[in-house]
């Protein structure tokens, strides 16, 4: 619940603290004194967007502060989700800055603003006259349902698998998409694999080919060259073998004598081998280079095909066009892969389709056996507020081939407010004052179900009066035995019931109008609800009659 609510520079609020009761907090005062004001600073606790113009001094940062007991609500595992530290007394902070920054604080560690709005829909349920609008819609009909049914586990598991269906269905749909393109593609990339695989590529063949013809092209250059090597060496009449063995013969016959010469002769006779070995090689190499024309055209139209495909895919190498073919193989085994694993696909979607269907259906059967007990509920609830031939019918249609965030049903709400009226959809025959009423009923229902937070009520009570309204406010002092609830309100005959009544009102000085808030007394209580119901000099008969409202008469 909340506990204490601090405003500091905020709109027409200068600084002001208020610490709410446990049950039914009263809120009144004057049109125009501030009342919304404090419900514009209390959504800022929820998260809500902020700027400058809210500040009444522009040069003082704002500050909204929120302490509330919170060890009824079991968030400690939101706490420990978003790392926060949990305290049962938990402080929420909000800080607008003249710099139009916005900060926001839980237990004094920062936090954004979705984290702020996730926490404060856990702590504060807050109802304007707006808002009652909301009971014809069908999401907020379908959370009444649930909450009569009693399967919010069911209802969070349904839709964790529907989270996973739905992306699920997402990656076929992706797969199958790709799966058509790639079919189309299918074709144009055999094509280019197979004009590369047909020439049957090895790496480092287009270098030994390119060399290769370049010897073959200048065969007669290369054999000319390799025979006037070995021919001197060894072949002709006056060979340089020849004359280096006579040198070594004329060294041989002054060894005896000079022995420098032996060396020398040594030396001769290793160059005289090299060169022999230099010249066989030299023949051996002449011999194997032939004339080929044929090997020359074969080689070459080879090169042009290999140039050809390297031109058509823009590339410069035979590498990275082994490269491209080994690209398109693996995209031709995707393809062919593809229909296996969309098969497969298919069938765990399937699977999950029929989980899916079976919690959404236990779901649907949970909401069709709590109907009929919550139009019971209502109409018994209605007739105790004046409208004793209101009836209420709500319809659950499942749609077993379609699958909402919540399950399969459609629901809606459809009323009759006056014997022998057709039913017709809540939210198009309902008046505003039935509105509020039916609005009331729910929640004092819902109440009994669940653990709401905080319940804010501001005007809801907008278009009813008289026996009416004491009626209400009997509603609303029940739920106040289970829940806090804040209510602002206009009406007398709600104020009564209060366990404790806050009056807002509005000062004006020569330099600024604001709006303060205080706590009243029992006397002081008498006087403002007698004004609420007779003006601002109640008689004593409008003083008596406050006092019966105080004491439930």
């Amino acid at each position: 619940m909340l506990q204490r609510l601090h405003i500091n520079n905020y709109a027409l609020i200068d600084a002001l603290d208020v610490n709410f009761s446990a049950k039914l907090n009263i809120i009144t005062g004057e049109t125009g004194a501030g009342k919304s004001i404090l419900l514009g600073a209390l959504s800022l606790l929820l998260g809500n967007r902020a700027d400058t113009s809210m500040l009444l001094n522009k040069e003082k940062k704002c500050i909204v502060e929120g302490e509330f007991l919170i060890d009824a609500y079991h968030l400690q595992e939101f706490f420990a989700s978003h790392d926060l530290d949990y305290d049962a007394q938990t402080i929420i902070r909000r800080e607008i800055s003249p710099e139009s920054k916005s900060r926001a604080f839980v237990n004094d560690m920062p936090v954004n603003l979705q984290i702020l709005k996730e926490l404060g829909k856990k702590l504060i349920d807050i109802h304007s006259q707006h808002e009652t609008l909301s009971i014809g819609e069908a999401a907020f009909q379908l959370s009444v349902l649930d909450a009569f049914a009693g399967h919010q586990q069911l209802l969070l598991k349904y839709k964790a698998e529907y989270v996973s269906f739905i992306q699920m269905q997402k990656q076929l749909d992706e797969w199958l998409l790709l799966e058509q393109k790639s079919r189309a593609d299918e074709d144009y990339f055999r094509f280019q694999f197979q004009e590369i695989e047909v020439l049957n590529l090895k790496r480092g063949e287009q270098e030994s080919l390119e060399k290769e013809l370049e010897v073959l092209s200048n065969a007669t250059e290369v054999k000319t060259g390799l025979a006037q090597t070995y021919f001197p060496i060894d072949q002709s009449e006056n060979s340089i073998t020849s004359v280096l063995h006579d040198i070594q013969k004329s060294l041989s016959q002054i060894f005896s004598f000079y022995e420098p010469a032996l060396n020398l002769a040594d030396r001769i006779r290793q160059a005289m081998i090299e060169l022999k070995d230099i010249a066989a090689e030299a023949e051996k190499y002449e011999q194997s280079v032939q004339m080929d024309p044929a090997r020359v055209t074969e080689i070459q139209e080879r090169l042009d095909a290999i140039y050809n495909l390297e031109q058509k895919h823009r590339l410069n190498t035979l590498d990275e066009l082994l490269d491209l073919q080994n690209s398109l193989s693996d995209k031709l085994l995707a393809i062919t892969s593809m229909g296996e694993k969309i098969e497969v696909l298919q069938k765990d979607l399937q699977l999950k389709r029929e989980n899916l269907l079976q919690i959404a259906q236990e779901i649907s059967s949970n909401r069709k056996k709590a109907a009929p007990q919550i139009q019971t509920d209502m109409e018994n609830m209605l007739k105790s507020i004046s409208m004793p031939h209101a009836r209420l019918n709500i319809l659950v249609q499942a749609k077993m081939d379609t699958f909402f965030s919540d399950g399969i049903d459609k629901v809606q709400f459809q009323f009759s407010a006056n014997k022998g009226m057709d039913f017709n959809d809540l939210a198009k025959v309902a008046s505003g004052g039935e509105l509020s009423r039916l609005m009331l009923c729910l929640k004092a229902l819902i109440a009994k179900k669940i653990s709401l937070p905080c319940m804010v009520f501001d005007e809801i009570d907008s278009g009813i009066s008289g026996e009416v309204a004491l009626k209400v406010g009997g509603i609303m002092e029940h739920i106040a035995n289970t829940h806090q609830v804040i209510a602002i309100t206009h009406l007398p005959q709600l104020a009564g019931r209060g366990d404790c009544h806050w009056f807002v009102y509005k000062e004006t000085d020569a330099l600024k109008t604001s709006t303060g808030i205080r706590k009243l007394g029992v006397e002081e209580r008498v006087v403002e609800i007698a004004r609420m119901i007779a003006g601002d000099n109640p008689s004593e008969v409008a003083l008596q009659h406050a006092k019966e409202l105080m004491q439930g008469e």
